[in-house]
């Protein structure tokens, strides 16, 4: 599906920054996919509990689900870099998918503890999977398990994301395996969250069955979060993207004191840095989907651009938030408006995978920095 190519083992490596034309391509269906069935009102909507639209059918159709899985399993072949296209969109419109907690992450770790049962409906969109972690568990250190006995799996793994489209969770067991439990053997608790477009639950297990994917769960489960990570930044971009576009055109029209406020030189100083770190944020987390995807998740060299993607990006997207907000003046503050959408996203995603201090302090350790 792209013109990558498979794992390399360079130290020198330098990624290729420029999507290629199957990425833009694909970036048109998905902006399409987007504007003709989801308004900004309908998010807003759905904070006074109102249901949100499925896409998961219709971006199944176009081969999203299935986006990281082999064509031997259904799935479309194609590389972490075609998958950060779509999760750029998808922050620059942010709608609830099980995109990033399941065709990413779930799928990573499935793949790579080497288990492949659950890849075709994966692809073909009948089965829908989330990693039983919390949201802000990162790849730098062991995730929380469930205890595991002779009845079964048993415990409650809080703030997991991804739970209201799951069919079947991926359970790291006290035992270091990994398990496939399906949504029916566990309750679900819905807990409030900031941003209700990407909901958190608890997940309690009480001697639930499972499926014995895998010994050694840590190594996959780390690729997975460590994946999610990288591609999380893509997804920040485009909510940094949103907001330097809609806020530079608001202040072209926006008037006060008899001159557009966009024209006042204190506001243009403010945009054009802010400009400058979007374009910046985009460049990091296109070079960490590109060393995903050229060198491997599991290479030496991806952990620190992924770090610094995660880092960078997690704050840089709070910020272009904030400033949509406060720019827009009066109107930004409003319930009406979306500028508080990207700001909830930006601000929930900030500690999904990891907060950047976190990726900071293990960037320290994997640059052999002294504390």
């Amino acid at each position: 599906m792209t013109e990558h190519a498979g794992p390399i083992d360079r130290t020198d490596y330098v990624p290729t920054l420029l999507p290629d034309e199957v990425e833009e391509d694909l970036r048109s269906a998905v902006r399409d996919l987007l504007s003709r069935r989801v308004d900004v009102d309908q998010l807003i909507a759905a904070y006074d509990g109102a249901a949100l639209p499925d896409l998961w059918p219709e971006m199944t159709g176009l081969g999203l689900a299935g986006l990281l899985i082999g064509e031997e399993f259904g799935g479309a072949g194609a590389t972490p870099a075609v998958a950060a296209v779509v999760l750029e969109e998808l922050g620059a419109l942010p709608v609830r998918t099980p995109m990033l907690t399941s065709a990413v992450v779930a799928t990573t770790v499935l793949q790579e503890a080497g288990d492949t049962a659950l890849l075709p409906g994966l692809a073909d969109g009948s089965v829908v999977a989330a990693l039983a972690v919390p949201l802000s568990a990162g790849p730098y250190s062991t995730a929380p398990t469930v205890q595991v006995g002779e009845s079964g799996l048993t415990g409650t793994v809080r703030s997991v994301a991804g739970v209201e489209a799951a069919t079947v969770f991926i359970v790291p067991g006290s035992d270091g395996g990994l398990y496939a439990v399906d949504r029916a053997d566990a309750a679900v608790t819905p807990v409030s969250s900031l941003d209700m477009t990407r909901p958190v639950a608890d997940v309690t297990f009480d001697a639930s069955r499972g499926r014995r994917i895998v010994d050694d769960a840590d190594s996959a489960v780390r690729a997975g979060l460590r994946l999610g990570a990288a591609l999380l930044a893509s997804e920040q971009a485009g909510v940094a993207r949103w907001c330097v576009t809609e806020t530079v055109a608001y202040l072209q029209q926006r008037r006060q004191f008899g001159r557009v406020v966009g024209g006042f030189q204190a506001i243009k100083h403010r945009l054009a840095d802010l400009y400058a770190d979007t374009e910046q944020a985009s460049a990091i987390a296109r070079a960490a989907a590109v060393a995903a995807t050229d060198l491997g998740v599991g290479h030496e060299e991806t952990a620190p651009m992924s770090a610094v993607a995660a880092a960078y990006n997690g704050d840089h997207a709070v910020r272009a938030a904030e400033e949509a907000v406060q720019l827009h003046g009066g109107i930004g503050m409003t319930w009406e408006h979306p500028a508080h959408l990207y700001l909830k996203r930006a601000k929930a995603d900030q500690i999904a995978f990891g907060t950047p201090g976190r990726h900071r302090a293990a960037l320290a350790d994997l640059a052999d920095l002294p504390a």
